[in-house]
Parts: C-alpha cells; structure tokens; sequence
C-alpha cells in the first residue's frame, strides 16, 4: 500500500520558491500566471495495514514529522502499489 502526502504552504504564509516560480513563469510568456505555490509530495510504501489504518498512519506521519503545521498544511491519500 501507498501512503502519498503532499504538503504545501498555508494560504498567507510566505512562497519565496512560488514567488520565483511565478516570476520564472511570466518571463518565459507564460503571462496567465497568477500565485503559484510550491510544495512537497512525500511517498511512503507500508505493508500489513487496510487501507483506513494507512490514512490513519499516513496523517499521524504528517503531523509528526513530514509537515509543519504552524507554517503548513497537507493531504493524505493511499492506494495499491
């Protein structure tokens, strides 16, 4: 089983690597961009757990260790290999 969290800057917390992004966007003609935020997706593969004890795990992950929730917010989502 997969457990794949992606993490990504709360909304009114500062994106520097977005802001640059963006900017990166917008020089190349890419001039439709608005705010682009850049985040992190973090897989973890587990064994011998349902696909409910995954997510529990997988967000017990999160918020232990994978994503700073003062600064952060993330999803946790689980499939078959």
């Amino acid at each position: 089983m997969r457990i794949r969290v992606h993490v990504t800057p709360r909304v009114g917390v500062l994106d520097p690597q977005g802001k640059a992004v963006a900017g990166g966007l917008k020089s190349l003609g890419f001039n439709e961009v608005g705010e682009v935020r850049v985040g992190k997706v973090i897989d973890v593969t587990v064994e011998g757990l349902s696909e409910e004890q995954a997510l529990e795990r997988g967000r017990a992950m999160a918020k232990q260790l994978l994503a700073n929730e003062v600064v952060e917010d993330f999803d946790v989502h689980v499939s078959a290999n």
